[in-house]
């Protein structure tokens, strides 16, 4: 419960531990993020509400927020931008409690005074420097209470998932140290079932953890019974047979949640998991994914149009001085272009100032390197806060690149990765952009593992894009450029 326990409770390899029966009230990963959501929320409108009713001009109009209920939608909306951007809402930021404080309070200031200085629809700032300063220490302490609410009670196995994982190869193993990496104390793994008799009666290491293979299909119903379980979790990579698929029918009567392996992975890590898909080829292929709906890719457009124009605005007054930095510290051309491949496989030039030595590759497309000496001081600076990637704007008024998107790689990296990866091609179903997925959860790509590990990235935003993701990541871009989390 507190952050000195284990991250996850495992099964002991000896027999399953027996089951008391009572009240048990399990929760799922969305239903614990709604749930700390409503927590948030709950907090930061109590407190406004709150410290409103305390100012004089507001004392005896008790239903000002039923005539003006954007104040709060418009604070919780905040909240939830900046909240998601800094992943106070992965449930392994959320289960460490002393650990997320720093982030919370963070999180708390900066929503609540952004919040008093928003014109026309939040309340005029109070008068009073007390009422000022209540507001944002109030809701912070308040989120910190809530958040201190949900690491205690919400731990208690009362509330625990008990899960079976169906299938002890390798994607079995995977979604095992997914689910201890990322569920603290959410999750109880009472074990793995595989009609291997090999592996039958055989304990898989889970990281530090030890797991029992209990047994094959025909003792899923009885451990179902037995263990209370509430999630089985089906990590097959092949098709599933006419006597398996029969028994997994007889497991629903129990109530039982049967969840596939890809699908759980996306959701703890937000990557699919294409080494582990198998015959399962449609789970990784985004087949009818939201950017192929006209009123999608319209609405995307717009706000590509309306972020590069307000980018471009804020640039233009910084160019001469960025274009002489450039050029005192590397004597050479200011914008360097490059060509990449976009939507549909289409070659393009991007454009960037330039962050190298002129002539960095001499020709030859070299995979850029962390702490590469080709760079230039100026140009490290740059890379750093992501300004390098800023003429990219006229990319996307152009049409050849969005503000979000996988990020585009180069013709010739393309062709060789296409060979080795599987879907690598899918990434270009979208217009690549500036800021990305892949980039903010795993960053610049030095080689081909990373590669293999940012296609991932890639086809969860494809599958998953929305208006509000976009959101989500360009939050996090900002924090990363603002914190000099960029490339070196």
């Amino acid at each position: 419960m507190g952050d000195s326990q284990p991250i996850i409770q495992i099964a002991e390899p000896n027999a399953a531990p027996a089951v008391r029966r009572g009240f048990y009230f399990p929760l799922n990963i969305s239903e614990r993020k709604l749930l700390l959501m409503a927590l948030d929320l709950l907090a930061l409108c109590g407190s406004l509400v709150l410290i409103t009713m305390l100012r004089p001009e507001y004392a005896g109009e008790p239903t000002v927020f039923l005539r003006r209920p954007y104040w709060l939608l418009t604070l919780a909306l905040v909240w939830l931008l900046l909240a998601h951007g800094m992943d106070l809402y992965d449930l392994r930021v959320a289960g460490r409690f002393t650990a997320s404080i720093p982030s919370i309070v963070l999180a708390g200031m900066i929503t609540t005074v952004g919040y008093l200085f928003i014109p026309f629809i939040t309340p005029a700032p109070p008068a009073s420097h007390l009422l000022m300063g209540a507001f944002p220490l109030l809701s912070t302490a308040m989120l910190l209470a809530g958040r201190f609410l949900y690491t205690r009670l919400l731990a208690q196995p009362v509330f625990q998932q008990r899960v079976l994982i169906v299938g002890a190869g390798w994607a079995g193993r995977t979604i095992a140290e997914a689910l201890a990496r990322t569920c603290r104390d959410s999750v109880y793994i009472v074990g793995f079932v595989d009609d291997d008799a090999a592996k039958q009666g055989s304990v898989v290491e889970v990281g530090e953890q030890r797991v029992r293979v209990l047994g094959g299909r025909r003792e899923l119903k009885p451990l179902i019974g037995a263990q209370r379980v509430t999630t089985l979790v089906l990590a097959i990579t092949h098709e599933i047979e006419g006597e398996l698929f029969q028994t997994l029918m007889d497991c629903l009567e129990f109530g039982v949640e049967i969840v596939p392996m890809p699908v759980l992975y996306e959701q703890l890590t937000g990557k699919v998991p294409v080494e582990h898909i198998g015959d399962n080829w449609y789970v990784a292929m985004p087949i009818d994914h939201p950017g192929t709906k006209r009123l999608n890719r319209l609405v995307k457009r717009l706000t590509d149009v309306v972020l590069a124009s307000l980018g471009l605005l804020l640039l233009l007054p910084f160019l001469p001085i960025l274009a002489l930095a450039i050029y005192i510290d590397s004597p050479g051309p200011i914008f360097y272009t490059q060509e990449r491949v976009g939507e549909g496989g289409k070659i393009f030039k991007v454009y960037k100032f330039r962050s190298m030595v002129p002539d960095a590759e001499k020709g030859e497309a070299v995979w850029a390197q962390e702490n590469d000496p080709r760079v230039t001081r100026v140009g490290r600076l740059l890379r750093k806060t992501h300004v390098d990637e800023f003429p990219q704007f006229l990319n996307i008024l152009k049409g050849e690149m969005s503000a979000v998107g996988p990020r585009p790689e180069r013709p010739e990296f393309v062709a060789e990765l296409a060979e080795e990866i599987p879907f690598y091609r899918t990434r270009h179903a979208v217009k690549p952009g500036m800021a990305g997925w892949s980039l903010v959860k795993y960053g610049y790509a030095s080689s081909k593992e990373d590669a293999k590990i940012k296609i991932q990235y890639d086809l969860y935003y494809i599958k998953h894009q929305s208006f509000w993701l976009d959101m989500v990541i360009l939050i996090k871009t900002i924090i990363d450029t603002i914190t000099l989390r960029g490339r070196a």
